[in-house]
């Protein structure tokens, strides 16, 4: 709600300026060049994301997943210890965290939001646990090995080595999940004192 408050007040200042300036053909043109380029990095996207999407499925059908939980298990029994009693969030979890390894974080974020439906049944209700917090940040700041999606942005935009990235992405990735996660600790025990 608040987002469509944001971008309708920018659209109102940017249609106040460009009458008060007389640049209204300027704005014009700048609409309806950004609106095709949103169509068509959107079309060039899709590919990628349906063929990764639909690998994540099939992986789940074919109990891929599964075996993931068992590999991650050690990791995702110390940061969601709630994996130990449900093994369908160990499940979602391991998939989430895998899709975003992938760079699929719009594949991820459905495995996502059923990990914090299955931790909300061990919550209070109105209040977010640490595991909750832990998923948001891991989601949100997902390590990535494979960037897939901005390597489909990149390529769709002419970039002849869309891959060249994949040092800096390693290294921001796995600082932001790990300073997220650190203050997620810190503050949590903060909280608790």
């Amino acid at each position: 709600m608040v987002m469509s408050w944001i971008w309708t007040g920018i659209l109102g200042i940017s249609l106040m300026f460009a009458v008060f300036l007389g640049r209204g053909d300027a704005l014009v043109s700048a609409i309806m060049t950004g609106s095709q380029a949103g169509v068509t990095l959107a079309i060039s996207m899709a590919g990628a994301i349906c063929l990764w999407t639909g690998v994540g499925k099939l992986m789940e059908h074919a109990g891929i997943t599964g075996r993931l939980a068992k590999l991650l298990k050690p990791v995702l029994h110390r940061l969601f210890p709630g994996t130990k009693r449900d093994p369908l969030l160990a499940s979602s979890l391991s998939a989430n965290i895998c899709a975003n390894l992938l760079g699929l974080g719009n594949a991820a974020t459905p495995m996502g939001i059923q990990a914090a439906q299955r931790m909300k049944d061990f919550a209070r209700p109105g209040i977010a646990t640490d595991q909750m917090c832990r998923l948001i940040i891991l989601n949100t700041a997902s390590i990535q090995l494979i960037p897939s999606n901005v390597a489909a942005v990149r390529s769709s935009l002419g970039c002849i080595t869309p891959f060249d990235i994949l040092p800096a992405v390693w290294i921001t990735s796995a600082c932001s999940a790990g300073l997220g996660l650190l203050a997620a600790y810190l503050l949590g025990r903060l909280w608790k004192a």
